[in-house]
């Protein structure tokens, strides 16, 4: 059984912690330092970037959370989580974590109205799974250590770089949960 970690100051959390818990392993809420000592992995969810940023700073929980994915914490970060790790966001000087070697577009696919399902192709996943795309961002460009596995529209929507996994989608409002046992497999690895 694994001890993951979701960060719970804004966001889809809660959603998160459900499918931790419904594949048998122990769901931890981050809200404060303390939170991390136990941890094997660390989902940063959908909701507002921007904010979520904010509330990182104010919580004390940035630098050690940049420290300890950096020590090879393994890391999944969903639509905000993802503009959260980036590098680099397209048309914006600000950046929260950068960690992973990616230029993300925020707000790729539009606004609310803007928001789809579709089915697809998740590399290291056999059959195709649902992605529920929501103000999504997108993967500009990736660096070359960074292995791309789905895309949809020729727009790169989930990526892996060494112990940290990015989706642009949310697995979590849907019923399969095979992204994320994929993030539980790279805990093993």
């Amino acid at each position: 059984m694994k001890n993951i970690g979701v960060l719970a100051l804004q966001g889809a959390f809660r959603e998160h912690m459900n499918i931790i818990q419904s594949l048998g392993h122990k769901g931890v809420e981050i809200r404060k330092i303390e939170d991390l000592n136990s941890i094997d992995g660390l989902i940063l969810p959908g909701g507002e970037s921007t904010a979520m940023g904010k509330l990182l700073v104010d919580f004390d929980l940035k630098e050690i959370l940049i420290q300890k994915i950096g020590e090879g914490l393994p890391v999944w970060g969903t639509c905000a989580g993802m503009i959260l790790l980036a590098k680099e966001i397209a048309h914006d000087k600000t950046t929260h974590l950068s960690l992973m070697d990616i230029v993300v577009r925020r707000n790729g696919y539009g606004r609310q109205l803007g928001s789809f399902k579709v089915d697809g192709i998740f590399k290291g996943i056999e059959n195709k799974i649902p992605m529920v795309f929501i103000r999504a961002p997108y993967i500009e460009n990736a660096g070359k250590g960074v292995d791309i596995l789905a895309e949809v529209d020729e727009r790169i929507v989930a990526a892996r770089e060494n112990n940290l996994l990015v989706t642009s989608f949310h697995p979590e409002l849907t019923d399969n949960l095979e992204t994320h046992r994929y993030f539980i497999n790279m805990m093993d690895k």
